[in-house]
C-alpha cells in the first residue's frame, strides 16, 4: 500500500470512527443494544428473507400465504408475543392474516402493518452481490423481515416488555378479498385500539410516505343506433356509440388531467354492432363490427387515483356531469366501484415523521424527507389512515415489484432495521 493509499485508508477509519462515536453520544444505552443486536444478527435476518422468499404466496395460493404466516407466527412466539392465524370465510378464497401483540399497559399503542401476499410466483431467493432476487423479495417480504427484526432488537434490550404493540400481516394486500368489511375487519379492529400505525411497504430513497393516493375503478356504458354506415350523423342514425365514447374520455381528460394527484386510466375499451361483451375480473371483452356498421354499444372500464375522499368525490361529480351531455341518437352511463381509499397527508403524519428523521440523524443515517404521494400507489394502511396517524415507506429497499427480476437491496437492511426499531423504541416509552 503506497502513502497515499493509506492516508485515504486513514481518512475513511476516521470519518467511520467519528460517526460512531457521535451516533452512540445521541442514542441511550437500550439504543445503542439494539444497534448492536442488529449488526450482530444480520446474517439471520437474510437467511429468514430466503426461506419465506423459497415459500411462493401469490394472493390466490392460500395454502402458500398461510405457510409465510406460520413460518413468522413462530418467531413471534418466540418473542414471548401471543400470536394467531386469523382465517378467512372459505368463499372469499383467501388465506387469512398472521396477528401478534404484547401484552403490556405501558406507552403509546403502536399498529405494525405487513403483509404475505405477492402478485407473481415462480423465482427463488438467489443472491448477486448487495442484491437479494426473487419473487416477493422487495413487496414485501424483506419488509416483514424489517418489522420481526426490529421488536427482535427492542427483546433482546428488554424493551418488549409491557409494550402495548400489535402486528398485523396481512395475506391479500395485493388483492383485496371481498367484502372488505370482512378482509380489512381485523386491521380496523387493530387501528381502534391503537394510537398510530407504522407500515413497512418498501422504502424510497431516504423517504417515508405521509400520503397515499387512493384507486377506484369505473365503467362506462354507451349505447346508439346502428345501421348502414352511409346515415351516421343523419338524424335518425345520429353518430353512433364510438364517437360518444371517445367524446366523453376525451373530455375527461381535458376536465381532469391536470389536477395535482387525480389521475384516470380508460385500460380496456370494447366497442361494436354486436357481441360486445366485458369480463370486469379478467379485463377480456369482445366485439364484431363491420366498417359500414355504424356501432351501437361500447363498454370501457378504468381506474381512478386520489388524494382525499373529497378529490374522489369531485371527480366522480364532474364525470357524471361529462357522460350527460350525450351526442344525438346516443345514451351513456358511468357507474363507479369503490377500491383502496387514500391515505391523506395530515400534520399528525409529518409529526411522526418528524420523530422518524429525529432517529435517522442520532443513529448518523441522515435526515428522512417525506416522499410526494404522487410517487406511491395504494396501500393496506390506507384503510385504517382516516382513524390514526401513521407513516409507511418503513420497510426494504429494491425493485421490479409485480415483475420478474424482483429484487431487494441487502446493504441497507440493518440500517433500516435499526432505524424502525429505535422509532418504535421512543414511540413506545
Amino acid at each position: 500500500m503506497n502513502t497515499l493509499s493509506r492516508r485515504l485508508l486513514a481518512g475513511l477509519l476516521l470519518v467511520f470512527f467519528a460517526h460512531t462515536l457521535i451516533a452512540a453520544q445521541t442514542l441511550s444505552a437500550d439504543e445503542q443494544k439494539i444497534v448492536r443486536y442488529v449488526d450482530a444478527h444480520n446474517n439471520d435476518a437474510i437467511a429468514l428473507l430466503e426461506k419465506i422468499v423459497n415459500l411462493e404466496s401469490p394472493t390466490q395460493n392460500s395454502a402458500g400465504v398461510k405457510q409465510v404466516g406460520l413460518t413468522l407466527k413462530a418467531e413471534f412466539e418466540a418473542l414471548g408475543m401471543t400470536a394467531k392465524w386469523i382465517e378467512m370465510p372459505a368463499q372469499m378464497k383467501r388465506a387469512g392474516h398472521l396477528w401478534a401483540e404484547t401484552n403490556g399497559s405501558k406507552g403509546k399503542r403502536v399498529l405494525l402493518l405487513g403483509h404475505l401476499d405477492t402478485v407473481l410466483s415462480g423465482e427463488k431467493f438467489r443472491r448477486e452481490g448487495n442484491r437479494a432476487y426473487g419473487t416477493g423479495t422487495s413487496d414485501m417480504k424483506i419488509g416483514d423481515v424489517v418489522m420481526l427484526y426490529a421488536l427482535k432488537a427492542l427483546h433482546n434490550a428488554g424493551a418488549l416488555r409491557d409494550t402495548r404493540i400489535i402486528t398485523l400481516y396481512t395475506g391479500d394486500e395485493e388483492n383485496s378479498g371481498d367484502p372488505l368489511d370482512i378482509s380489512r375487519g381485523d386491521m380496523v379492529a387493530a387501528a381502534k385500539r391503537s394510537d398510530l400505525v407504522l407500515s413497512f411497504e418498501g422504502a424510497v430513497r431516504n423517504t417515508a410516505t405521509v400520503g397515499r393516493r387512493g384507486s377506484s375503478s369505473w365503467t362506462l356504458e354507451v349505447t346508439g343506433e346502428t345501421g348502414h354506415s352511409s346515415q351516421i350523423f343523419g338524424s335518425r342514425m345520429g353518430s353512433g356509440a364510438i364517437f360518444e365514447a371517445s367524446r366523453i374520455l376525451q373530455e375527461f381528460y381535458q376536465a381532469l388531467s391536470q389536477e395535482k394527484y387525480l389521475t384516470f386510466n380508460p385500460s380496456v375499451f370494447v366497442g361494436g354492432s354486436s357481441n360486445v361483451t366485458m369480463d370486469a375480473a379478467t379485463g377480456t371483452g369482445t366485439a364484431t363490427g363491420k366498417t359500414n356498421v355504424v356501432p351501437n354499444k361500447v363498454i370501457v372500464n378504468g381506474d381512478l387515483r386520489f388524494i382525499s375522499e373529497a378529490q374522489k368525490e369531485a371527480a366522480r361529480a364532474k364525470m357524471r356531469e361529462i357522460v350527460a351531455k350525450h351526442l344525438p341518437k346516443t345514451n351513456a352511463r358511468i357507474t363507479f366501484e369503490d377500491g383502496i381509499p387514500a391515505m391523506t397527508p395530515t400534520d399528525e403524519n409529518y409529526a411522526l415523521l418528524k420523530q422518524l428523521d429525529q432517529v435517522s440523524q442520532d443513529l448518523g443515517f441522515g435526515k428522512v424527507e417525506a416522499l410526494d404521494p404522487g410517487e406511491r400507489g395504494a396501500g393496506d394502511i390506507a384503510f385504517i389512515s382516516h382513524l390514526i396517524p401513521g407513516l409507511d415507506g418503513l420497510g426494504g429497499k429494491g425493485g421490479n415489484s409485480h415483475a420478474p427480476g424482483e429484487w431487494a437491496e441487502l446493504d441497507s437492511l440493518p440500517m433500516l432495521i435499526k432505524r424502525a426499531a429505535v422509532l418504535i423504541y421512543r414511540l413506545t416509552r
